[in-house]
């Protein structure tokens, strides 16, 4: 295991928690959970020098269930870095403690966004992240975020049964339907966000648990694919094949735009996470 993929023991599941760190990788990489498979990619900005502030992690939970989860950092000269992994950290203690305590782990989750916002304050540089937390039980699905890292769950078929919106501006002009997906795209407040992790007002945005499945795949990422590949050239990507290769070609697609501006094209240079579960068939 790398020096940028941290173990997290957990006495109480059936593995440790995985937490991808300041990762550029070039290629996903997956890893059973809950049985089905989580496919991970996460890398820096292209031709960036400064940490990669994404963060992922994977926490089983037993055998039928897992915590996904992502982080986007901010704040500069690192502190988006600090932020971000520090923020996961405490969602993922929070979580190991509720299940060792045998207690809800919706408690445990609601619980890791609270330590993770009172940590990341107390650093007192003004740094914050967004935190997307996806919980996975054996028929349902469940959101968790704050901020504008996304979670999509998609049938086989390619229908949305699930998209949060991004707690921004753009986000909610979008959801109202004052504007289009390539008006959010291209605005100019797209990087505005109104809530995150390490505010004095964050707030939990809790989505209601939808039945899971076989063939659904579950999306979290941060902004750096939203801004970059539409929702339905996501979804016609991974809603179905093999994870690994879903991921990949979802990624590529998503660096080449960023380095690759054209006209009605979107294209913006920023840190990429992409993470990706699918229960097995069968």
């Amino acid at each position: 295991m790398d020096k940028e993929v941290q173990l997290v023991l957990n006495p109480c599941g059936p593995g440790p928690s995985i937490i991808y760190r300041d990762r550029r990788m070039n290629r996903a990489a997956v890893h059973l959970a809950a049985g089905g498979e989580a496919a991970v990619f996460t890398s820096r900005s292209p031709n960036k020098e400064t940490p990669n502030e994404d963060v992922a992690a994977i926490v089983p939970c037993d055998g039928d269930t897992c915590v996904l989860i992502v982080a986007d950092g901010m704040g500069g000269h690192s502190a988006g870095e600090v932020a971000s992994l520090m923020a996961v950290r405490e969602m993922v203690l929070a979580i190991n403690e509720a299940l060792r305590q045998q207690f809800m782990l919706r408690i445990g989750i609601i619980n890791g966004f609270e330590r993770a916002n009172e940590a990341v304050q107390a650093m007192g540089i003004g740094s914050g992240t967004t935190l997307a937390v996806v919980e996975i039980t054996k028929d349902e699905v469940r959101p968790y975020h704050a901020g504008d890292s996304v979670v999509l769950v998609v049938g086989s078929r390619g229908k949305i049964k699930l998209e949060t919106t991004s707690h921004s501006p753009v986000g909610f002009g979008l959801a109202a339907g004052f504007l289009n997906s390539k008006e959010a795209m291209e605005h100019a407040e797209r990087h505005v966000i109104l809530n995150a992790v390490g505010s004095a007002s964050m707030r939990i945005e809790i989505g209601s648990a939808i039945r899971l499945a076989a063939r659904d795949t579950v999306l979290l990422a941060s902004d750096g694919l939203t801004d970059n590949v539409t929702i339905q050239e996501a979804i016609d990507r991974i809603r179905s094949g093999k994870i690994e290769e879903s991921v990949n070609e979802l990624t590529s697609l998503a660096v080449q735009r960023m380095g690759s501006p054209g006209e009605g094209r979107p294209s913006k240079p920023d840190d990429l996470t992409v993470l990706l579960f699918r229960r097995q068939s069968g």
